[in-house]
């Protein structure tokens, strides 16, 4: 038998042991499981391994020796549930260990080793482990309690201990349900990524899971998309969700999120389906989304080895077409998608792309027949859902095989004619539908260089579509028939009667008169025949060809849709010629007044694309398009809005002026309307947020951003107005707007010290637009907080792309004077608090003279302000501006002489530029904190000990290393 004392020291020698990471802890589990074995009394050996384990759960930092002590506790632990013993036998039961599972302690160290405890123990049992139900029920209930603690690593721990806990097919699974509160509410990352990495996946979890690709963090979108393509099968989506997966992942900001989605998800999916890849497709809808479509299969080919590309192609025939009886839409694309991918690669891809194309004048008989084939429905045809579903897959395989033109090798000239013949003959016959016009003209004018050829050639294609040749047959006039009857009886009668005379002059001999007689019967004969020639003429009717012009809606869309591809694909440098000018005056100006919505629209673009041509043109339609941007609906009011703008990037707003004076002449407009027309052009987005219409508030907000980023406006009014419309909670939905306000913002400020003086301009009135917004206003739900943040941040000098290289006043000097002044005029406002607060987060330049003037504002504000919250802050910026003033004239006394640090390390001296950088460290830990954790994040690497807490953990410190010299210390002591 062995003593107690022995196996106390076996014991304490097993801990000491295990610290190190070189020790066998398979051997040491072995020599002290069969010293447990051996004893008769294991009460004592339960008691002595739990004291000595509570010396490594003290310790929160992620200490080698301390990770080791814990890794060796569960090995020893699970050790005993294989092979199965008693109850008694199994050390979990054991009542002072099983009370660790439970402990509650105000050290945040303890429960995080107990969490961790449990997941290694829980992590290092059996698959087919079972332990005792109340164990269990206490263990789980523990762990719901610790998921929702203050510090994150103990949430981490706990969520992964409840790893094995969770029961997928258990619609109330409370582990699952914590699981799922924790996905949606923690504001810690790596909490998120814990249970990403250990939920089970469900229909009920599923959505929780997808909604973490969307999650701010790069780590846990990265972690989301492994876990969809590891836990996932590809028939478990909706098709929905299978596209939004790919359009977001391959659009990600972060290209690691990007490499998981082409390198993880992709590739498991093809998996799933064999390896097929149009089988893939066909779990997409890649009618409505072909674009994302053709990047998933980019993606796909790019990881693809190049002599396995055409391995994988589609079934092509003899000529290298696919046959049309086998055109489906997935296999259309991929053909596209091969091509396109192919052609990518230059004249590396040149004799690849020559075995998944024919020549051109073969593929252009083949588009020709397929487009000729598309049928068009009459509305009663239109009404049956299974003959357009039909009609629109067949406009959708012909949008693709027109794409597929560009892959063509056109340099041959006879190839390049028949491709053109076929594309004129396409847009000139009016079975084509509508929505392949735009594509066959962009093919059309890609292969003539020309812009003068181009023109002429749209020009001839839009007269035969405008007017087209029809043939006419005049009816028959049965009078003039009736009378050519007449004439030619009265004819035939005088040829009798002239024969008959002939015959009586033969008989009487008298030859003479019979030759003058045969000469006028050749002579009505001749005229008899010409007669009957006549009258067959007549019984034919004739057909002659003209023109007719065709002014409805389809044709006029048509036009327009191949007048607006020309103006886009001319250069901007081509003047307006007679031809434009022609169409302008017969085809687009009218489109202006047409009912039809869709052709007003186009027309709008068309003018707007026009006018860029000519700043003649501009002058005479500006003030069309201004009262269309006012009057008409919606989309077209985007598009004159749209034209507006890009009228006012390329000529400047001199343009309005111009137009102003231009339009003085007619007498029908006063001088006043063409001011006021003026005026509204100028400030067209003057007040994008009244408006109810968010596509037209978005357009109007994002060109007054072009127009300012430009240099072609600069107004404080309107980046205030800009600001309050990005933190107006109606326009929170709106993507779009947000995206571009946000990215404005940081380029503008960034890009010149100009641009940031009308940011620090915009300060005040967009706080006294806050300051003052009535309860019924959306503004009065912004956080003003978060508005300053934004502008001090824009207008730091640090921020410039180029900072200045002189100590010239900044603008946060500026900014500092303005609010200091808004201070002393009414010190009890509310706002002085807001400005105080502000004051201490500025960069403030290092120009003595400045800082003087600062200094005595401040002094002065000391004097009057009452609010002790505002006077410690100003208190404190005195303290600071004082300090770096000595600051300044110590280094000038001794340039190599150290910072100096005070006894108590409350006070600090600081020169400008250390100054500055504290501030920015400040903020930038300010933000980390606000978005990412609800409480303190120890890293695991590095942790940062809070001086405040600096008393209580002054004692843990010595043990963090090494475990042993407080283990012999309470030896010693007992």
């Amino acid at each position: 038998a062995i003593t107690d004392t022995e196996a106390t020291l076996n014991i304490k020698e097993a801990f000491q042991r295990a610290q190190k990471g070189h020790n066998n802890k398979a051997k040491l589990v072995a020599s002290l499981k069969s010293r447990y074995n051996k004893l008769e009394d294991k009460t004592l050996f339960h008691e002595e391994f739990v004291h000595y384990l509570k010396y490594a759960m003290i310790v929160y930092k992620r200490e080698p020796t301390v990770e080791n002590v814990i890794e060796f506790v569960a090995r020893f632990a699970t050790s005993f549930q294989s092979p199965p013993k008693t109850e008694e036998e199994d050390f979990f039961h054991v009542p002072s260990v099983s009370s660790l599972f439970l402990l509650y302690s105000n050290l945040h160290a303890v429960r995080f080793r107990v969490c961790q405890l449990i997941n290694k123990l829980l992590g290092s049992m059996a698959e087919n482990a079972q332990i005792d139900d109340d164990l269990f029920d206490n263990i789980h209930q523990a762990m719901l309690i610790r998921v929702t603690d203050k510090f994150p690593n103990v949430r981490i721990q706990a969520a992964l201990a409840m790893t094995r806990l969770q029961q997928p097919r258990d619609t109330d699974c409370p582990t699952i349900n914590a699981y799922m509160l924790i996905l949606e509410n923690d504001t810690n990352a790596e909490v998120r990524r814990a249970v990403l990495s250990c939920i089970a996946m469900s229909p009920q979890t599923l959505p929780k899971v997808l909604k973490r690709t969307r999650d701010i963090k790069e780590n846990v979108r990265k972690l989301a998309y492994q876990v969809l393509a590891e836990k996932v099968h590809i028939k478990a989506f909706t098709i929905a969700q299978r596209v939004g997966l790919l359009q977001q992942g391959l659009h990600d900001n972060s290209e690691a999120v990007r490499d998981i989605v082409c390198s993880r998800l992709l590739p498991a999916w093809l998996r799933q389906l064999d390896g097929n890849v149009i089988k893939m497709l066909h779990r997409l809808d890649v009618e409505n989304c072909a674009d994302t479509a053709l990047e998933t299969l980019k993606a796909v080919f790019k990881s693809t080895p190049t002599e396995e590309l055409l391995q994988h192609r589609v079934e092509l025939d003899n000529r290298k077409l696919i046959p049309v009886d086998s055109l489906t839409c997935e296999s259309v694309l991929y053909w596209r998608a091969l091509c396109e991918f192919i052609k990518s690669k230059g004249d590396d891809g040149d004799e690849m792309l020559e075995q998944v194309l024919p020549d051109p004048a073969t593929y252009a008989d083949y588009l020709c027949g397929y487009l000729k084939a598309v049928p068009m429905l009459s509305e009663e045809q239109r009404a049956d859902f299974n003959q357009l579903e039909l009609v629109m897959t067949k406009e959708f395989i012909s949008q693709q095989l027109i794409h597929l033109i560009g892959c063509l090798d056109t340099n041959e000239e006879g190839g390049r004619k028949r491709v053109l013949a076929v594309l004129q003959e396409m847009l000139a016959l009016p079975q084509t539908p509508s929505s392949l016009v735009f594509l066959l003209t962009e093919k059309l004018l890609a292969l003539i260089p020309d812009d003068h050829r181009r023109i002429q050639t749209v020009a001839e294609i839009i007269s035969d579509v405008r007017e087209p040749i029809t043939g006419t047959s005049q009816p028959v006039d049965e009078k003039d028939i009736r009378r050519q009857q007449v004439q030619l009886a009265e004819v035939k009668v005088r040829i009798l009667e002239a024969k008959q005379t002939l015959e009586d002059c033969i008989a009487a001999q008298e030859f003479n008169r019979a030759a003058e007689l045969k000469d006028s019967i050749t002579d009505l004969e001749n005229h008899r025949n010409q007669i009957l020639q006549e009258i067959a003429e007549s019984n034919q009717p004739a057909d002659k060809e003209i023109r007719t012009e065709k002014n409805d809606p389809e044709t006029l869309l048509r036009c327009l849709t191949m007048c607006a591809e020309l103006l886009k694909q001319m250069s901007i440098k081509t003047r307006i010629g007679p031809t434009i000018s022609a169409l302008m005056s017969s085809l687009i100006l009218p489109s202006i007044a047409n009912a039809h919505p869709a052709v007003r629209n186009m027309a709008v673009v068309c003018l707007g694309t026009c006018t860029l041509h000519s700043k003649e043109l501009a002058k005479t339609h500006m003030v069309l398009l201004l009262q269309i941007a006012q009057l008409d609906e919606v989309k077209i009011r985007i598009s004159a809005l749209r034209a507006i703008i890009d009228l006012l990037l390329l000529f400047g707003f001199q343009l309005l002026s111009e137009t102003a004076a231009t339009q003085a002449a007619p007498p029908s407009q006063s001088p006043d309307k063409q001011e006021d027309e003026a005026a509204v052009a100028k400030d067209k987005g003057d007040a994008p947020e009244d408006t109810h219409v968010s596509d037209l508030r978005t357009e109007a907000a994002e060109g007054l951003a072009k127009l300012m980023y430009t240099g072609r406006m600069s107004s404080t009014k309107m980046l205030s107005r800009l600001v309050l419309l990005w933190y107006n909670p109606v326009t929170e939905d709106d993507t779009r707007l947000r995206h571009c306000l946000g990215i404005f913002f940081q380029l503008y400020a960034r890009e010149s010290r100009a641009h940031q003086e009308v940011v620090e301009e915009s300060f005040l009135p967009t706080v006294w637009t806050l300051m003052n917004a009535p309860a019924t206003s959306p503004l009065a739900e912004v956080d003003i907080n978060n508005v300053v943040e934004l502008i001090v941040e824009l207008t730091r000098p640090s921020a410039l792309i180029k900072p200045s290289a002189n100590t010239e006043v900044c603008v946060h000097d500026y900014l500092a004077v303005r609010m200091c002044g808004e201070m002393l005029k009414d010190p009890t406002a509310p706002e002085v608090r807001l400005y105080a607060k502000t004051l201490s987060n500025l960069e403030l330049s290092r120009d003595d003279t400045v800082r003087k003037d600062l200094q005595t504002l401040l002094q002065q504000l000391v004097e009057v302000v009452t609010d002790r919250v505002c006077l410690r802050a100003l208190e404190k910026m005195v303290s600071q501006l004082v300090d770096s003033k000595e600051q300044a004239e110590l280094l000038s006394a001794s340039a190599l002489q150290p910072l100096h640090v005070n006894a108590d390390g409350t006070h600090c001296i600081f020169d400008g530029l250390t100054l500055f950088l504290r501030f920015n460290i400040v903020i930038s830990h300010i933000y980390l904190c606000f978005s990412d954790s609800d409480g303190e994040n120890v890293p695991e690497s590095v942790p940062v000990v809070r001086p405040s807490r600096r008393a209580k953990t002054a004692a843990l410190e010595k043990t963090k290393l090494d475990l042993n010299p407080l283990i012999n210390q309470e030896a010693n002591v007992s």
